[in-house]
């Protein structure tokens, strides 16, 4: 007699068969995009907005004066791998080594891996120019640069530019949380202030 078990499992393939196979054989016969006509930078500067982060829509020749006017008192950890022409405005005494101590630091300045525009969420891969975790989630002030070209209109498309293997991290606004009375605390698991400079 077959058990639900048994089908479950040979549905899922057994431990020896070929991964690659299995995973071109899933059904991808979803909706790919909610919004085909809808700019999708408008839509993740709304969806971001709606989150309590900042949002900066700045053409890429002012981002670096930008950068320096949102910069709060103190040192920022600018990660290897971001472009000089963004931080350019940023003064050198203005910018802290990655070795430097998180809880001493006013903020970060980072870019992204991708950009999900339906849910309003940045996804960091700690590769160049975003930094290990840790740099995105201690100091209270997360300067975030999304270009257009890293914007997707929903998660299929998001992932799609994505390497699964490596950390990836999801932020959707400012870090908060609410009790059980709906009072809400911000910079309770991360930064308390998200800056996204959209160019």
């Amino acid at each position: 007699m077959t058990t639900a078990r048994d089908t479950i499992l040979a549905r899922l393939g057994s431990p020896d068969g070929d991964p690659a196979a299995e995973h071109a054989a899933l059904r991808r016969d979803y909706l790919h995009e909610h919004h085909p006509d809808v700019d999708l930078v408008e839509l993740f500067a709304e969806r971001l907005a709606d989150y309590q982060a900042v949002v900066h829509l700045v053409p890429e020749g002012e981002l670096p004066r930008a950068l320096s006017r949102a910069l709060w008192e103190g040192g920022y950890v600018i990660p290897d791998g971001v472009p000089e022409e963004w931080v350019s405005g940023i003064e050198p005494s203005r910018r802290a080594g990655a070795d430097t101590d998180l809880t001493a630091v006013a903020g970060v300045i980072t870019g992204c891996a991708a950009a999900i525009a339906e849910t309003g969420t940045i996804v960091l891969d700690h590769g160049p120019g975003q930094g290990r975790r840790a740099l995105t989630l201690v100091p209270d002030h997360h300067l975030v640069v999304v270009t257009a070209d890293r914007i997707s209109a929903d998660v299929p498309g998001a992932l799609a530019l994505l390497d699964a293997t490596r950390p990836l991290t999801f932020v959707s606004g400012p870090s908060a949380t609410s009790d059980i009375e709906l009072s809400r605390v911000e910079g309770v698991h991360g930064p308390r202030t998200l800056e996204v400079f959209l160019t």
